[in-house]
């Protein structure tokens, strides 16, 4: 799983192996002309539904769950105290209570108590094929239906089975097939981890009617020795082809490391954390339930090991151009999709913003629980290694009010390239401009930000003439 407006930054996970065997054979490097690992375990013939074929592959495993209990030939529990990643609030427990598998289903439960001093307590499951069912390369299919309520968390995800063998997280990888936070349930996300600095690459599904909350969905990645492909409902939503892994001060390991070693599969329900937020009165602890229907593992006879890392050709505008599209407010654009501005709510954050008279106006009816709960922003700005920027812009504010300014790094862990700037503004209109040195790899989609949540004001904030600049 990930964090952040952010989608993704400290996830560290302990997966030492159970056994000395594992620890041997992680001294030995991937050998790119064999064939990769999979696990040795065949398939029971003890499921009574028919699993459909997919053309070039070969069913490898599948759970479809329609048993009385969780088969632990297949699964492992993963108890886990709270707070152990991501500030999350729930205790991962081998509780029936939490985890349990009824009426064809896997069900994962996550359960509001409280403790001996009479505070909110939060238990829930987590439950892996580590060591189990490893495989390198294939395709990962599974139904679920994620549960609704502001907190909670579910994920479908994998981790390599031994994370030693890059190194801790994110030099180990780590591939997030599906995470819902259960206040926008009609949204998805699929994303892998890796390198050092810690990077990242995600999609987002947006369903055009109905939730992930109200049925089944089906998610899948297609994962090969140089691409990730995601679907969601057989609809292909984000490719990847392109990462790395290095220890810091060393050369980056050979393409296509860290995603060419044995990873496994994990099943989850998260309450709270640095993502989500945490649950509030509004949550419905009696139906937050993650249920999946079925896990699937195909894989193809062979894949082709002998793969290149596509060069990345940085395209900047021209000297002395602006980087900011519409930069001036001039074209009344859509602010929800991803061409140029993009106006973002989250975590309780309400408002709305629009284009006019040359200006964009941001109005703010409830200022949210962090900064970038009500949030402007550009992204796709392409940031040189070695070249320092300038940003500008014009803006006031109704009443004195504070917002912060920064260009950020999605696809590289959130860092900063122009760090968070808290800026004052006054009633009457004023220029701000700020430098920074760009220092980090070079970055196609840099992003410029303007976040007004969380500051004690909702007063409406008005700004225009916005430029990014290389000057150097």
């Amino acid at each position: 799983m990930v964090i952040g407006i952010f989608a993704g930054c400290n996830k560290k996970e302990d997966l030492t192996p159970a056994d000395t065997s594992v620890k041997k054979e992680a001294t030995e490097k991937p050998d790119p002309t064999v064939e990769p690992t999979v696990a040795p375990t065949k398939i029971e013939e003890t499921n009574q539904t028919t699993v459909p074929e997919l053309e070039g592959y070969t069913l490898l495993w599948n759970d479809e769950f329609e048993g009385d209990s969780l088969n632990t030939d297949t699964w492992n529990y993963e108890p886990r105290e709270p707070g152990w990643t991501n500030n999350e609030l729930q205790e991962y427990t081998t509780s029936t209570d939490n985890v349990f598998v009824e009426d064809g289903r896997l069900i994962i439960k996550a359960i509001k108590t409280t403790d001996a001093a009479g505070n909110d307590y939060y238990t829930s499951g987590k439950v892996t094929t580590q060591n189990k069912q490893d495989f390198t390369y294939g395709k990962v299919v599974v139904s679920a239906k994620v549960p609704r309520g502001q907190g909670l968390w579910p994920a479908i995800w994998m981790m390599p089975k031994v994370q030693e063998f890059y190194g801790e997280w994110p030099k180990c990888g780590e591939i997030d097939i599906m995470e819902v936070l259960g206040h926008q349930v009609d949204t998805a996300h699929g994303t892998i981890h890796y390198g050092e600095p810690h990077a990242q690459q995600q999609g987002t599904y947006v369903l055009e009617e109905g939730t992930f909350a109200d049925d089944f969905h089906e998610f899948s990645v297609e994962w090969e020795p140089g691409e990730f492909r995601f679907y969601i409902d057989g609809n292909h939503y984000k490719t990847v082809n392109d990462w790395f892994t290095a220890v810091e001060g060393e050369e980056e390991k050979p393409y296509p490391a860290p995603f060419n070693q044995p990873f496994f599969v994990q099943l989850n329900l998260a309450v709270g954390g640095n993502w989500p937020g945490n649950p509030d009165e509004t949550t419905d602890f009696d139906n937050a339930l993650f249920e999946v229907d079925y896990v699937r593992v195909y894989q193809k006879p062979e894949y082709d090991l002998n793969v290149q890392k596509p060069v990345t050709i940085l395209v900047e505008p021209e000297a002395g151009a602006n980087y900011i599209r519409n930069g001036d407010f001039s074209n009344a654009e859509d602010l929800t999709d991803d061409i140029d501005w993009k106006f973002l709510l989250a975590q309780n954050g309400e408002g709305s913003a629009e284009i006019k008279d040359g200006m964009i106006t941001i109005l703010s009816q409830n200022a949210g629980a962090v900064d970038y709960s009500v949030q402007l922003v550009q992204p796709n700005l392409a940031m040189k290694k070695g070249s320092k920027y300038q940003v500008t812009f014009d803006a006031y504010a109704s009443e004195e009010r504070d917002i912060i300014v920064c260009v950020s790094a999605p696809d590289n862990g959130w860092i900063r390239y122009l760090p968070d700037t808290l800026l004052t503004l006054s009633t009457s209109m004023q220029t701000y401009t700020y430098t920074f040195d760009m220092t980090g790899k070079d970055d196609p989609n840099g992003r410029l930000e303007f976040n007004l949540g969380n500051r004690g004001s909702i007063a409406d904030v008005h700004i225009t003439n916005v430029r990014v600049e290389k000057i150097q």
